[in-house]
């Protein structure tokens, strides 16, 4: 049976799952003079990650900050970006703006910086350390569950579904795939799941989604959770001619998997508002440094305060696209629903 094809873009925003989170003071203006900011990331060669630049750019120039950009040619590479750290440490900055490669290994370094009185701001990816001022990223949880209601729409009767994750040391990855488990799991269509788990890597990803997909053929529906591995997921699905049999849910807004929804690799793609990330990074790094400081705070998710578009370019394409967001306190939730 041929797969019901659906081709949307589901925002996270949309889906009302970008919070800022943790200390009272994140969501307050502030007026400071120049501060030295290290936005230190998994990876510098991502749109996702070249998205956060442009918009902790933009942050920087209206809070008149000084911020440094860095990260590790791969998202595997924790041991290079703890010397980054190091090294941001002894430049002597003022906030560090950080996305972890590995929740547990980059945790240690990162309490160090923070006993030397430099601010830690988190943003997309967690480390384990109770010392992080504010953290800022997507609710992956939802973002997962987002994902699986995606990969349940097709019509199939028998679900034999295959999971192309990341390393499982990155936190964000292994929360998306468990948000998507425990949805897919109460669907009695659901017959099978396979996991593997690949370098963060197109090449990686394509090799890794052939050989799955080649040693079980009854694997009818893809999920993969981050902008490399659903490169090489769409790749591999073209390799193999699939895309008329195969639901692909793919992650982030590459414009080369934006490509493939229109080419039939990819079928729905769950997309992050990485430039919010970076503004409000650097955002929160002014406030910090302004004073702002106090307990960790209740995460509330806010419905209210918010608008969307549909743009529909053909009855088997939706598009949400987000148009406005709302900012309480210190709470910041981007919602809207199909």
């Amino acid at each position: 049976m041929r797969k019901q094809k659906m081709k949307k873009i589901l925002s996270l925003l949309a889906a009302g799952v970008l919070l800022l989170m943790s200390m009272s003071g994140c969501g307050k203006e502030a007026e400071t003079g120049k501060t030295q900011v290290a936005m230190i990331v998994k990876s510098t060669e991502s749109a996702f990650f070249k998205s956060v630049f442009a918009g902790a750019r933009a942050a920087a120039t209206e809070y008149n900050l000084n911020v440094t950009f860095n990260g590790p040619e791969s998202e595997e590479d924790y041991v290079t970006q703890n010397e980054m750290v190091r090294q941001a440490m002894e430049d002597g900055v003022d906030v560090i703006v950080f996305s972890a490669v590995d929740y547990n290994a980059n945790a240690e370094i990162i309490g160090q910086a923070a006993q030397r009185g430099i601010k830690i701001v988190v943003i997309d990816s967690d480390v384990n350390s109770s010392m992080v001022s504010c953290r800022i990223g997507t609710n992956n949880l939802q973002a997962g569950v987002k994902a699986a209601e995606a990969a349940l729409a097709v019509g199939e009767d028998e679900l034999y579904i295959g999971i192309v994750n990341y390393d499982v040391n990155s936190a964000n990855g292994q929360q998306r795939e468990l948000g998507f488990r425990q949805t897919v799991e109460q669907d009695p269509r659901v017959k099978d799941i396979t996991t593997i788990n690949v370098l963060s890597t197109t090449e990686d990803a394509r090799a890794g989604a052939k050989e799955m997909l080649l040693s079980d053929s009854r694997i009818n529906v893809v999920v993969t959770f981050n902008e490399w591995t659903s490169l090489g997921v769409g790749w591999a699905i073209r390799d193999l001619d699939r895309g008329d049999r195969t639901q692909v849910v793919a992650f982030d807004s590459n414009v080369v998997s934006v490509g493939m929804l229109e080419t039939g690799e990819v079928d729905a793609l769950i997309v992050q508002n990485p430039y919010a990330m970076g503004y409000l990074g650097v955002e929160t790094a002014a406030n910090l440094i302004n004073g702002q400081t106090g307990g960790p705070s209740v995460i509330k998710p806010l419905f209210q305060s918010y608008s969307f578009a549909h743009v529909v370019t053909s009855p088997n394409k939706h598009y949400i696209i987000l148009t406005n967001a709302s900012v309480r306190r210190n709470y910041v939730m981007l919602f809207g629903s199909e």
